[in-house]
């Protein structure tokens, strides 16, 4: 794998980022809900880089930088695609729960910036898309035991109640791991079409609109 030309901010620097934003959000608020989740998922990565999880060092720090940096420009700038409009629109809406506002940053996340991660990376190591797939496994893996854990902590057992609850119904519509399938697929037809410059523009911005959908459909309130 041929290395990159420019340098990247470490996954420390990012993790720094991520515990600014936490502190200057009120705990209430939905983009701090998704952001404690996704800095507690960065957080281990960065141990898990340390340990030597990740047989390409370079390659994995590289996928997580890049990728974290799409958040962190809607969180510290507010410059916010479509994917992400409805979390910043409802945001503070008392008839949301911290689940949806979590599950709807990981769709957004997930979704779309990942696949575009993916295309950044490849461009940065002067790879293919076929090269991180070890990487964005391991990283995939991750997500899918941070979104169990998300489900366990911020919504309560599945008792009665719980089973005839709106919730329990609107977020089982919604996989990370059917996401994470389909943003592999995304990502390597972005790379396919990096020579059709249109083309890629016009794929990126529709996967962008479906995702702000899906995550449009996790946050509708819901009665208390």
């Amino acid at each position: 794998m041929a290395q990159p030309v420019q340098s990247l901010p470490s996954v420390g620097t990012v993790v720094a980022r991520m515990r600014a934003v936490d502190a200057a959000l009120p705990g209430h608020d939905g983009l701090a809900v998704f952001n404690r989740v996704y800095l507690t998922v960065t957080e281990e990565f960065d141990r898990g880089l340390d340990a030597g999880l990740f047989p390409d060092r370079r390659a994995a720090a590289t996928l997580d930088v890049r990728f974290a940096e799409r958040y962190l420009a809607v969180a510290e700038e507010g410059r916010a695609p479509a994917c992400w409009r409805p979390l910043l629109r409802f945001r503070r809406h008392p008839g949301v729960r911290p689940l949806q506002f979590a599950l709807a940053g990981i769709n957004a996340h997930i979704g779309h910036d990942l696949a575009l991660a993916v295309v950044d990376s490849c461009r940065a190591l002067g790879c293919e898309p076929a090269d991180l797939e070890d990487e964005f496994d391991r990283v995939g893996d991750l997500l899918v035991s941070l979104e169990e854990r998300v489900r366990e902590e911020l919504m309560p057992g599945p008792d009665l109640l719980q089973i005839a609850d709106p919730l329990t119904h609107l977020v089982g519509s919604w996989s990370l791991e059917r996401a994470r399938e389909a943003t592999w697929a995304a990502a390597r037809t972005l790379w396919a079409l990096r020579g059709l410059p249109g083309l890629a523009e016009e794929f990126g911005d529709r996967l962008d609109a479906a995702v702000g959908l899906a995550g449009r459909m996790l946050l509708t309130p819901l009665p208390a």
